[in-house]
């Protein structure tokens, strides 16, 4: 069973305007894009179920194991990028041949909302630039 994909959009969006600072998942303060997407799972489904270690934050990191993708496994439902409705997690692969670091979470059939550097928490469109980086998605689970 998933969490309602309505709830998810809305405690996203309440993150809308929190700083970036990396590593950190305070809404209104500051958090990174997996801060963001530890505080909705606060938010929706409950307590995180494990500490986060510390990361690096280079997008052009390569590597033999996708370690968000499988963390997010094996807490969430995964689905087809393709299949991903609004209120899905999605996992973007930054540049070609590194491992997926970027957190989104999608709130319409074209937007989604994610943390970037410089800007903090904010909603955009679904470029086809965007989309093609789009390496998996997730559902939220229910409480």
């Amino acid at each position: 069973m998933t969490a309602d994909l309505e709830r998810v959009i809305a405690a996203a969006r309440s993150w809308l305007g929190t700083p970036y600072h990396d590593q950190a998942s305070l809404r209104g303060v500051g958090c990174d894009c997996l801060g963001l997407a530890r505080g909705v799972w606060r938010e929706v489904v409950g307590p995180e179920p494990f500490p986060i270690p510390p990361y690096s934050r280079d997008w052009g990191e390569t590597g033999p194991r996708e370690v968000l993708a499988d963390g997010a496994r094996a807490m969430m439902p995964e689905i087809a990028p393709a299949d991903a409705p609004p209120g899905a997690l999605v996992l973007f692969r930054m540049m070609p041949r590194a491992i997926a670091k970027h957190v989104g979470i999608l709130t319409g059939p074209a937007t989604f909302l994610h943390a970037y550097e410089r800007l903090g928490v904010i909603e955009e469109p679904l470029t086809p630039t965007w989309a093609r980086k789009i390496a998996f998605a997730f559902l939220f689970p229910a409480r």
